[in-house]
């Protein structure tokens, strides 16, 4: 695989004549084609030797809810579309664009602290963990902030 364009044609459609053979900066590496599964991760020595590394299968990622300005770790747990191949679905393979299902744990857990209310619950069922969420004990302070944000 190599990045360079001499085996390419100029723009008038002539041939291009290779004036050297072809050179280490030129090289490229085969896609790593990231897969769903348990954490798999090769170093790569690279120009300067710096390591880059590789992601080959990958289990947990770093997820952002955009609108609450709220970033987490968590799992991935499928690939459920991918616009440019369905065979990418099928293999569960990560790229730019994939869209995943993650673990909402995470999430839930910031939201109910932040706001001080369940989140995802069935209604008419109050568990023994949605009291306590709401009736924890919390400063004034606190309690003040947290009735600003509902």
């Amino acid at each position: 695989i190599s990045r360079d364009s001499l085996h390419k044609r100029r723009s008038t459609g002539g041939r291009k004549v290779p004036i050297r053979m072809k050179r280490k900066f030129e090289l490229g590496r085969a896609p790593a084609m990231t897969r769903l599964g348990p954490h798999r991760v090769h170093p790569v020595r690279v120009r300067g030797g710096n390591k880059k590394f590789r992601g080959l299968r990958l289990d947990h990622g770093n997820f952002a809810w955009a609108s609450e300005s709220c970033t987490r770790k968590t799992r991935l747990i499928d690939v459920i579309y991918n616009a440019s191949n369905n065979e990418l679905v099928r293999t569960k393979t990560l790229v730019k664009n994939t869209i995943v299902q993650i673990d909402a744990t995470p999430f839930r857990q910031w939201y109910e602290n932040h706001y001080a209310q369940p989140i995802g619950r069935k209604k008419g069922r109050a568990a023994a963990a949605d009291d306590t969420i709401v009736n924890k004990a919390r400063s004034n302070h606190v309690k003040r902030k947290v009735a600003a944000r509902k």
